[in-house]
């Protein structure tokens, strides 16, 4: 790929692309050039497209972000990455919130399942894909739709498929903090399973339904409400706490403490959709005030930039915090 720019100055406002394989071009630029479209209504520019070449017009910020997202998305298929609408989004994403910063989707490395590659689709993503990565013990903190337990399962699905753990553990509080299972019809499964279903429907993502429930029932994957981890030791396991935010203090040190030799655990949360009864505290606000900053851990967190479901996902949640700011005018929740 080569670039030509209609003048030296500073204020470059035309670049001239020009792609060498062109058989990659068609899923570049997307069906009707929509992919095209995509980047000029996000960035403000004019696309132009011709063979081979690509022109591209606005202001000279524009201009370079355009740029700077083709050619982020060229060089992804180049690697043979599946570059579609979300991933067009995605980079969409990063270059907005880049600030500067070199920071590319095709310079990420994917999380390879045996049903999908994922990779990051915003900044904040891509230092929790590093964590993930990194740190023994992750908290990630932010609003629906961020990527926490999503991104968190198929790190813990790559890690068991290369042998580097024996087991993933999924868990989380099955009905409020109290997990009154009681009340409900069927055996224990039966009580739980719907509290779990989102755990599940990530790991179907990531894995082939049949070896979900062989894995399950010889116990390579255990997803179970956060009280039957009491008094375990987690050892040679990836190990995530989903909805951490309704744990109690007690709850969330009894989890923490279950971390054996060579695991890795995930604490994810929204510190906004806290469901205790009043007056008792989150034990994941507790957690992340105590270990701040504590070595072999790390503290993410998404806010609402960060959410990569529908559109109006993002929206929803800016909403919601403004009718909260404007209730409690001090800002406390």
């Amino acid at each position: 790929m080569s670039t030509e720019h209609g003048t030296d100055a500073p204020t470059v406002d035309a670049v001239h692309m020009r792609f060498d394989d062109n058989a990659l071009l068609s899923v570049l630029f997307g069906d009707h050039d929509r992919h095209l479209a995509r980047i000029e209504q996000a960035v403000g520019v004019l696309v132009s497209s011709r063979g081979n070449e690509v022109s591209i017009s606005g202001s000279a910020v524009a201009v370079r972000a355009a740029e700077s997202i083709l050619d982020d998305l060229y060089a992804q298929l180049e690697q043979g990455r599946v570059v579609g609408t979300a991933e067009v989004d995605a980079v969409i994403r990063m270059q907005a919130e880049a600030k500067g910063k070199a920071l590319r989707v095709a310079d990420e490395p994917l999380i390879k399942t045996q049903k999908r590659s994922v990779g990051p689709r915003s900044p904040r993503q891509a230092e929790y894909l590093q964590a993930l990565r990194d740190k023994e013990l992750t908290f990630a903190l932010g609003p629906a739709g961020t990527g926490k337990t999503y991104l968190a399962v198929a790190v813990g699905v790559s890690l068991y498929m290369a042998g580097k753990v024996d087991r993933i553990i999924l868990s989380r509080p099955a009905v409020e903090a109290g997990e009154r299972l009681g009340f409900l019809p069927g055996d224990i499964r039966d009580k739980v399973d719907p509290y779990l279903r989102p755990l599940y429907d990530a790991l179907y993502d990531m894995l082939p339904a049949e070896q979900v429930a062989r894995r399950i029932e010889t116990g390579e994957i255990e997803i179970a409400p956060l009280a039957f981890m009491r008094g375990r030791t987690l050892a040679n396991a990836f190990v995530i706490l989903d909805e951490a935010q309704n744990t109690t203090a007690m709850q969330m040190k009894m989890f923490l403490t279950r971390l054996g030799e060579h695991s890795r655990m995930v604490v994810t949360g929204d510190l906004s959709q806290i469901d205790l009864p009043a007056g008792t505290s989150s034990g994941l606000a507790e957690a992340v005030d105590i270990l701040e900053g504590m070595d072999r851990s790390a503290i993410v967190r998404f806010t609402d930039i960060d959410v990569v479901r529908n559109p109006l996902v993002m929206r929803i949640v800016r909403a919601y915090d403004a009718y909260e700011a404007k209730r409690e005018p001090s800002g406390q929740r």
